[in-house]
């Protein structure tokens, strides 16, 4: 089978996620390709991937339509594992493979970045970006056209920042006009959206099964992956069946994840923590904290961002998500930083809500008043500015910073007051029943 695609990333989560992808087209016949694998950074586990030539064990786990479900692949679409750091030649040497069309990526949140100590004459390049640049040289050079970029990294217009990135280097190691215009004319970088929880090797019984497997993955079933562009003849995952989405723009979309999904968590978890719930699946297993969540979602979340059928299966598949007993998820781990995300996750629902309907939603007030009374009252892990002001400052001063929001907030300072001396009267609980019984 041909080598078609390349992947930066040897994780969890493309090993999850894309090669699960991959594995499931080809054995249906509807795909012939496989993909050679990059490591990105040093110390990566591509030595390891051909020590078990590039064979590992997948299980998908997690509520399927309401029912526990555990799913088995013996995942066999990568072809080789390269790393460039100790074959730099068998890695350039892609370039001038004609079978190659895609490079999907997953290099970290920070993978995408510009370093400007990086050389054209690096063996390889540190950044992810550079050694794309090496590579994409090389392939102008042999006269090929380039290649379909669909990277996976988790900031805003990934395609987009992973070009400017590259020509940024064309610039910088003063690389001929006409390359540039190649990267143009012959490569795409589509924007794309990603979404399933890789939970990687299992600390369970899972792992008794395949002890010889070093690289064992498990993710929960759900998963999304939206792409801007149409490479469905090229590349055919609808037809295979999975929740792939085509689109012009993969804003509305994002919108849906943000508000939805992390906007549910952001807008739980320091109720949660203050009713002393230690991970997600024990909110949703707790009746009130259950509640709290399903009318934040229904009355002011959804009615906010406008329900249709998209966002209306998203909701509804969170919370079967969230109720994956196989996915132990901390609130703790979910509640650092919980400032910052609270401003981009829960606050423009709120701002939205309150524009529409002329006041403020109840529970995500709750959930502002929550998160000021946990800074107060706990130990939250966030940059020492922004603990300092919420645990000193009082709720007027705190809603009125715009450093920490964005906004002024202080139309909410009656609601969040009186909600914050709801809970220091009769704590966290309680407050949700009064104000689910509001």
């Amino acid at each position: 089978m041909k080598e078609t695609i390349i992947q930066f990333g040897e994780g969890n989560f493309l090993r999850g996620f894309f090669d699960y992808f991959l594995h499931v087209m080809n054995k249906n016949g509807l795909y012939d390709g496989k993909a050679v694998v990059i490591q990105p950074r040093e110390g990566g586990k591509c030595g390891l991937l051909n020590e078990q030539n590039c064979k590992y064990n997948l299980y998908l786990r997690g509520i399927d339509k309401g029912e526990i479900k555990k799913k088995h692949h013996f995942i066999e679409s990568i072809s080789r594992g390269i790393d460039p750091y100790k074959s730099f030649d068998e890695y350039m040497s892609l370039a001038e493979n004609p079978d190659l069309k895609f490079v999907v990526s997953n290099t970290t949140e920070a993978g995408i970045a510009f370093d400007d100590s990086c050389s054209f004459d690096d063996k390889p390049c540190k950044s992810f970006p550079g050694k794309l640049t090496q590579l994409l040289y090389k392939r102008y050079k042999s006269g090929l056209s380039g290649f379909i970029f669909l990277p996976c990294e988790l900031i805003d217009n990934n395609g987009d920042e992973l070009k400017k990135c590259i020509l940024k280097y064309a610039e910088a190691w003063g690389l001929e006009d006409s390359f540039v215009t190649w990267i143009n004319n012959e490569n795409t970088f589509s924007n794309t959206l990603v979404d399933r929880i890789v939970t990687g090797y299992p600390d369970d019984e899972t792992a008794k099964l395949h002890k010889e497997d070093k690289l064992l993955d498990t993710a929960e079933i759900f998963h999304l992956w939206v792409i801007e562009g149409n490479f469905e003849d090229e590349l055919p995952l609808k037809k295979t069946g999975f929740n792939v989405v085509w689109t012009n723009d993969v804003k509305p979309y994002k919108k849906i994840k943000v508000r939805i999904l992390n906007g549910a968590h952001t807008s739980l978890v320091a109720g949660a923590i203050l009713s002393g719930l230690e991970t997600v699946g024990q909110a949703m297993g707790d009746e009130t904290a259950f509640a709290f969540l399903n009318k934040a979602m229904k009355e002011e979340i959804l009615s906010t961002i406008g329900e249709n059928e998209d966002s209306i299966a998203f909701a509804s598949s969170v919370f079967d998500r969230f109720k994956n007993p196989f996915i132990h998820h901390k609130w703790r781990a979910i509640a650092l930083n919980s400032v910052s995300k609270f401003s981009v996750r829960v606050l423009p629902t709120i701002l939205e809500y309150k524009e529409k309907n002329n006041k403020p939603p109840k529970c995500l007030t709750m959930s502002l008043a929550f998160l000021i009374y946990f800074y107060k009252n706990d130990s939250p892990e966030d940059a020492q500015s922004v603990v300092e002001a919420m645990k000193n400052d009082g709720i007027a001063d705190i809603l009125k910073n715009e450093a920490l929001w964005g906004e002024n907030l202080s139309d909410m300072i009656d609601a969040v007051t009186e909600y914050y001396n709801k809970i220091d009267t009769v704590g966290a609980k309680d407050a949700m029943k009064w104000i689910l019984s509001e």
